[in-house]
């Protein structure tokens, strides 16, 4: 189960391409000047299955998918079970964003497993004096748009090139 706030459909903002974004609720960051603050409270959102979700996500066949919140790593059971459906059953990307660090989440094994599944990690918290609306897909210059997959085969953070 994971706790969701909404469901943004075909949504340009959260990574290329149209999206499906996944907001879950809870987030224990709290970052001065976040632009989704109802998302902070943890479970004021409505309970969704993982089969629920793969439906939503499977009816858009043109929408990649994004998790994003509140923090998807404050349930990451939950979204490492849909990650894993997505890439058995779809060719979908999976963008995440985290207020967490990259290097922080090695450090807890709900989190890697989550981390198997993702393509791209927009890691790290907001920051109110770094923000800068010129950024892709990110809010301010400290968050970094990381390559998932070229990151774990090269051991060293790999930062996401647009195509």
């Amino acid at each position: 189960m994971i706790n969701v706030l909404r469901i943004l459909h075909d949504t340009t903002v959260d990574g290329p391409g149209f999206r499906t974004s996944i907001y879950c609720s809870g987030c224990r960051h709290q970052c001065p000047g976040c632009h989704n603050p109802q998302s902070w409270a943890f479970g004021k959102g409505t309970d969704r299955t993982t089969d629920e979700l793969l439906d939503v996500i499977k009816s858009d066949p043109f929408a990649d998918v994004t998790f994003t919140g509140g923090d998807p790593f404050f349930q990451a059971e939950g979204f490492t079970e849909l990650a894993k459906r997505i890439k058995a059953e779809t060719d979908k990307t999976i963008w995440c964003y985290t207020g967490f660090r990259y290097e922080n989440l090695l450090h807890d094994n709900a989190a890697q497993q989550l981390l198997q599944h993702i393509d791209v990690l927009v890691d790290g918290p907001f920051v109110e004096i770094l923000r800068d609306e010129d950024l892709l897909f990110r809010g301010s210059s400290n968050q970094r748009l990381i390559d998932v997959p070229r990151t774990r085969r090269e051991g060293c953070i790999a930062i996401w090139q647009r195509d």
